[in-house]
């Protein structure tokens, strides 16, 4: 196992997503061996914190990890912390010294990281002074990270990228979807372009619908201030859900590298067509949580929520792709808030056998096959086949083959954040996203954006917490002659 070499730079090293990702993330690779004695990190941020006060957050983040408290405590040490405003160059210049010193200090090869763990709207200003102070390493690698949400539509997106374009290349720029760091999602690949079996049936004359599932069973919470500016739209189904898409549907890479792959994946996302008016109102549904007395609060009773706010908590609706292989076959997609259950899903729905020549239990129609991808809370898949019923009977009933990691296994899986982190350090940009996807994503997600901001309250359908969504939802596929695969059972 090779260890890495780097200095990380988090601008926000006091928030949440730190606290909470990063900097287990980061000790996850250390206990693993994949970070030694040669990294050190440099937290940034408004908050007048010492070194040793910093120290104390990110051992109070490790509660729970694996390893004993010295190794807590060595790892802990590996971490710098300097007071910073973001608009200020002079503090760019103590950064850069800092930044030097700890390079020679822990020979990291002037390997650079630089981690936007903070509002996008400090990101332009960021880039613009790492390269004005000369923060950028001339020996070693400089890489980008930045999060979500990369703008609110493909016009501040694109303002967004030619911004940090102006000191990193595209190369250098490592836009993070944690979806793509998770253990089933990283196996679409492998299912796909590994098994005959599947690989085959891959296409519109085997398949008959695609649904993809992101559901959780809690409100917005602490995010009720940034979800009132962003809705499920913006949230969920432009990065998550749009890359899952591109995962499922591109066509296979000409060879296993970042290069190929987004190349895919550009090619299938420009194949999805943005809907007129017409189309929005008739394909997509959205949706805002009521509470109760034993359930919550509705969401416009949410603490930093507007009283009349129109915002999504719940999106649903049908992908169109426009190519030979997928034209005609729906991709039906959901998310929301305060949802039956928590469970993240691909239900891959093939065709009907349509010349059944064997007796069926009821007299009822053969059950369709069903490969069903798990990705959280549990991870594994299942696929539902057709069998002879068990006794005397003839009938056709059907039966499912399971795959569950069990706890050893996933205890080898890394979390996504880990994964991330690794490929970073090994200059592996599989698992994050190209700008031009995110525009792609960005011209589909407006067209939608525009009908339901002009519409404001009309068409917003309201769902009573704990179940899985508005009607219109399910009338959405009934139109179809179709119906949700997963109802909220959580034991499926």
């Amino acid at each position: 196992m090779t260890e890495k070499r780097a200095l990380f730079i988090i601008f926000g090293g006091s928030g949440d997503l730190a606290q909470r990702k990063l900097y287990p993330a980061l000790y996850g690779l250390y206990y693993q061996g994949r970070l030694a004695k040669h990294f050190a990190v440099i937290g940034t941020a408004r908050r007048p914190w010492t070194d040793d006060h910093y120290h104390d957050i990110i051992k109070q983040s490790l509660v729970g990890a694996p390893g004993s408290a010295h190794q807590k405590t060595e790892f802990a040490e590996h971490f710098y912390y300097q007071s910073h405003d973001v608009t200020d160059a002079a503090h760019y210049v103590t950064l850069r010294d800092l930044a030097e010193k700890l390079d020679k200090q822990y020979a990291l090869d002037g390997n650079r990281v630089f981690y936007m763990a903070m509002a996008p709207r400090f990101f332009a200003t960021i880039a613009e002074h790492v390269k004005s102070e000369q923060l950028l390493s001339a020996k070693g690698f400089n890489r980008l990270i930045v999060e979500k949400p990369f703008g609110r539509d493909f016009a501040t997106a694109k303002q967004l990228n030619d911004d940090i374009s102006q000191a990193f290349s595209e190369e250098q720029i490592y836009r993070i979807d944690h979806y793509l760091g998770k253990e089933m999602v990283q196996d679409i690949m492998p299912l796909r372009f590994a098994n005959p079996l599947l690989g085959h049936a891959w296409s519109k004359d085997f398949i008959d619908n695609i649904q993809i599932t992101l559901a959780e069973d809690i409100g917005v919470e602490e995010r009720a201030g940034y979800y009132e500016t962003a809705g499920a739209l913006r949230d969920m189904v432009q990065n998550h859900i749009f890359q899952i898409i591109a995962m499922l549907t591109m066509e296979k890479p000409a060879r296993y590298d970042a290069a190929s792959i987004h190349a895919a994946k550009r090619a299938v996302l420009s194949a999805i067509k943005p809907y007129t008016p017409t189309q929005v109102h008739d394909k997509f549904v959205r949706g805002q949580y009521l509470g109760g007395d034993d359930i919550g609060l509705s969401y416009r009773e949410e603490d930093n929520i507007a009283s009349d706010s129109t915002v999504e908590t719940y999106v649903a609706g049908r992908v169109d792709i426009d190519n030979d292989r997928w034209r005609g076959v729906p991709i039906y997609i959901r998310t929301g808030k305060r949802l039956k259950a928590k469970q993240s899903r691909i239900d891959i729905v093939f065709k009907p056998t349509s010349d059944n020549i064997l007796p069926t239990v009821n007299d009822t129609h053969v059950a369709p096959n069903v490969l069903t991808l798990i990705i959280e809370p549990e991870t594994g898949m299942h696929l539902t086949l057709n069998g002879k019923e068990i006794g005397t009977s003839d009938a056709v009933s059907p039966f499912t083959l399971d795959h569950a990691l069990d706890q050893d296994e996933l205890a080898k899986a890394p979390e996504a954040y880990q994964r991330l982190m690794l490929n970073i350090l090994d200059g592996n940009k599989l698992t994050f996203t190209h700008w031009a996807e995110l525009a792609a994503s960005w011209h589909f997600i407006d067209a939608i954006r525009t009908v339901w901001d002009n519409d404001k309250a009309d068409g917003l359908a309201f769902y009573n917490s704990g179940t899985m969504g508005p009607q219109q939802a399910d009338d959405l596929l009934a139109r179809d002659h179709r119906q949700w695969i997963w109802q909220g059972d959580t034991t499926k």
